[in-house]
């Protein structure tokens, strides 16, 4: 139901105090109120910004229009948030790839999975994976990563990279040295054996050599939940090595289509239930699957092509819109 795009500042919040992040949240906000609206545009968090910095920003939206609008998403869930919204992205690219493996007569069940990251999007990651069946056995960080052969399963080791998050140490190492497993500082996860590879973390983490490596450890699928995380070149490896690959314009939309379910939330006056705002993500993923799959049948011949099926149904959408509408 929306369309998206990127926006944001140079601001770096890593060493400020939690006072200078308020002030820049409240600047940016009286120049930005004038372009944004529930009809408009809604920010919503990304790298650098979670709820502490949409409440700030929200606050002083507030206090400049004196309405409650559900104009931003991401919110803390007393003042107007949803359940479930900072794990959406990692719950909904599970849930992507489930369809995926599916169409192959497989499923999570016993697949390991190599992670990058820690924050949100990893969290829901492993949260999911574990619950499908499936064991995450690498996070990582600027300072390397874990590796946990038991899986970080259970609900100490998934509480505790929520405590890594809040603590602000960006720190890989911490979870490695409280529950005694590998740790390869200064390295990416990308050569660890695995049946699938889930990067989680930023643009561009995945390079030539990275994707080389996972094909070589035996990674059969790749699913991408941080936006655009393979380099050009990593992606030309991925698609001809025949690896079964998810684009994240695709996979990782669980973030943005709980973004709606925010709004919908807000705009009913209502509090949605996890389960509830749960099936209704798994809805949406596995429509956004087959619309991919429908796309790449009818343009290439053949379902699997994920890539260029994300491409042209997200370009045939708002082709058709504009032309419905008398635009071109």
């Amino acid at each position: 139901p929306m369309g998206g795009g990127k926006g944001g500042s140079d601001f770096d919040p890593r060493g400020k105090s939690e006072a200078e992040v308020m002030r820049f949240c409240q600047s940016f906000m009286n120049e930005l109120f004038r372009h944004i609206g529930p009809d408009t545009d809604v920010p919503a968090g990304d790298l650098g910004v979670g709820a502490r910095e949409i409440g700030f920003m929200f606050g002083q939206y507030k206090r400049l229009i004196n309405r409650f609008e559900g104009v931003f998403t991401g919110k803390g869930f007393n003042w107007g948030g949803s359940r479930m919204r900072p794990e959406a992205t990692g719950f909904g690219a599970t849930y992507f790839l489930q369809e995926m493996l599916k169409t192959k007569n497989q499923s999570l069940e016993g697949k390991t999975v190599a992670v990058s990251g820690f924050g949100n999007v990893a969290w829901g990651v492993v949260q999911k994976v574990g619950q499908l069946g499936g064991k995450v056995v690498t996070i990582s960080g600027p300072d390397g990563f874990i590796y946990d052969k038991d899986g970080v399963v259970g609900a100490e080791k998934v509480e505790y990279m929520r405590e890594m998050r809040a603590s602000g140490r960006d720190r890989a190492q911490d979870y490695a040295d409280k529950f005694g497993v590998e740790f390869h500082a200064g390295k990416r996860p990308w050569g660890v054996k695995c049946d699938i590879a889930m990067p989680c973390a930023t643009q561009n983490e995945v390079d030539e050599n990275d994707a080389k490596a996972l094909v070589k450890s035996g990674c059969k699928c790749l699913c991408e939940v941080a936006n655009m995380p393979l380099t050009l070149e990593a992606m030309k490896v991925i698609i001809e090595s025949g690896i079964l690959y998810a684009p994240g314009k695709a996979a990782n939309a669980g973030g943005v289509g709980c973004s709606g379910l925010e709004m919908t939330q807000n705009s009913m006056r209502m509090h949605w239930a996890s389960e509830e705002v749960d099936q209704k993500l798994h809805g949406i993923m596995v429509s956004i699957h087959d619309l991919c799959r429908q796309a790449s049948e009818e343009y290439y011949g053949k379902s699997d092509n994920y890539v260029g099926g994300a491409n042209i149904a997200g370009f045939k959408k708002v082709a058709d819109a504009m032309i419905d509408q008398g635009v071109i």
